[in-house]
């Protein structure tokens, strides 16, 4: 029967024919079935992934060179385009609506001979923490059906957790491939903001958004980024710099590691997630690390900075979706275009998209612009200058992913205040553009699992992939 346990030892089997792509897109055909209740997938490409799963079974029994995915099932979270396949953003504005064209990542991983399985359930354009923003339904968590999932890939994050899939693609604006991740217990790579291209993803806050990687291990994570990183005509903010073969040289990982006092003295942060943090970095110190407390006084400024400049952009993005050319059109009557728009809106976007639309829309208003937008990018020119600072004397950070491990569904939708401060350890990443992993290291008292964030500096996935490949084996060797 087959198995998966890592794309490597897949290319194995199927090179010694213990294994095909057929086999091993029925496997997860079935555990998909077997798992409809999670909600994790809005929809299945089932024929067409069989179809070429057997074409590149013929294809590598021919003889013919193969893709550096040959083979591998991949889910795509439901803001990735892939053409002549619907995408949604899990609203109800885009219900129904098929894409056109392929995302550049999708393109590259099917260039690379990988098998789309099917798109996956997400909060509703990527705003939320716990994916219970979707217009179609909540994710669960595969570990606990009664707690979120996190977001806004939850599906996307657990559809690798429960195995319905070989490693998927999310998206993070402030967090949403690495605080899923880490409710999920398996690992959730943002790369750089420039490093993957942007085309074809559908977008909440352009500053922000990045496609990041969902894997159950290190290497995977790094195999699926060497396909999907590099330079793109169609992103101009798409970075020249070379791709590097992460993890396939043996580069012993930078040893001076800093972390921020006030995140691990944070009162919103758990004990259990206190203490196990603390703990690790005195393991790192005993391995050889050489780990240092170092001030941030920016801490508590962040999430609001990040939600000021994210609803800005997200004010401006969606406003493209009005139901004139595609998407949700109301059935009610307009006397007036404006009517027309509003009845539009107003059915197809949900409250939380409402809300952060109404939020980006006031601050960018001609009485608030400076007092807030004007002042936020300000603040965010300070958090970069200090980046750069710290990286120039250390070559990663550590933090927690997120301050409690993943709560129950319902716990925190009535006060989107504590939902915005769960992403107060991972939006920092995003406001400066830097590379963030989160690493499933422990397990807290109730069951759940929780890890760590790394980060290092602009483009250096490398050194970022090498500390976390040693960061797992430390947690293994425990």
């Amino acid at each position: 029967m087959f198995t998966f346990r890592g794309i490597q030892q897949y290319f194995q089997l199927l090179a010694s024919n213990q294994a095909t792509c057929e086999e091993a897109v029925q496997y997860f055909l079935h555990k998909i079935t077997d798992n409809t209740h999670l909600n994790a997938f809005l929809e299945i490409y089932a024929e067409e992934a069989l179809e070429r799963a057997r074409q590149l079974d013929t294809k590598r029994k021919a003889g013919v060179p193969v893709g550096k995915l040959h083979g591998v099932v991949v889910g795509i979270k439901d803001v990735i385009c892939y053409k002549g396949h619907k995408v949604s953003a899990a609203s109800k504005i885009l219900e129904g609506f098929t894409s056109i064209y392929n995302a550049t990542a999708v393109e590259r991983l099917l260039a690379e001979d990988a098998i789309i399985i099917g798109r996956q359930n997400c909060d509703e354009f990527a705003m939320g923490s716990s994916n219970e923003n979707s217009a179609f339904g909540n994710v669960l968590n595969a570990k606990d059906n009664s707690r979120v999932p996190g977001g806004s890939s939850g599906g996307s994050a657990v559809s690798v957790q429960a195995g319905l899939c070989m490693v998927s693609l999310g998206s993070d604006t402030g967090g949403s491939v690495r605080q899923p991740a880490d409710f999920c217990g398996i690992i959730g790579l943002k790369p750089t903001y420039g490093r993957v291209s942007r085309y074809g993803l559908i977008a909440y806050a352009s500053s922000f958004d990045q496609i990041g990687i969902f894997a159950s291990s290190v290497e995977d994570a790094a195999t699926v980024l060497e396909v999907i990183a590099g330079q793109d005509d169609y992103d101009s903010t798409s970075s020249h710099k070379p791709v590097m073969p992460y993890l396939q040289q043996n580069t012993a990982p930078a040893k001076k590691i800093a972390y921020f006092k006030e995140a691990l003295s944070h009162p919103g942060l758990d004990p259990e997630i206190k203490a196990q943090t603390e703990s690790f970095l005195q393991k790192l110190t005993t391995e050889g690390y050489d780990v240092q407390p170092i001030d941030f006084e920016y801490l508590d400024y962040i999430v609001s900075t990040y939600y000021i400049l994210t609803t800005a952009e997200a004010s401006s993005n969606l406003s493209r979706f009005d139901g004139v050319k595609y998407g949700h059109r109301s059935a009610k009557n307009a006397p007036t275009l404006a009517d027309f728009y509003k009845n539009n809106r107003s059915e197809g976007f949900g409250k939380e998209v409402k809300r952060r639309i109404l939020l980006g829309t006031f601050v960018l208003s001609a009485g608030y612009f400076d007092a807030y937008f004007t002042k936020a990018q300000q603040v965010r020119k300070l958090l970069l200058d200090k980046t750069t600072a710290i990286f120039k004397d250390f070559d990663a950070i550590i933090s927690p992913t997120v301050p409690t491990p993943a709560f129950k569904i319902g716990e925190k939708s009535n006060d989107p205040i504590e939902m915005f401060l769960a992403d107060i350890y991972t939006v920092f990443a995003n406001l400066v553009g830097i590379p963030a992993i989160s690493l499933p290291l422990f397990t807290h008292s109730n069951g759940m699992n929780f890890g760590i964030q790394v980060m290092t500096s602009h483009f250096d996935e490398e050194n970022l992939l090498h500390l976390s490949k040693d960061f797992m084996r430390l947690r293994i060797s425990e």
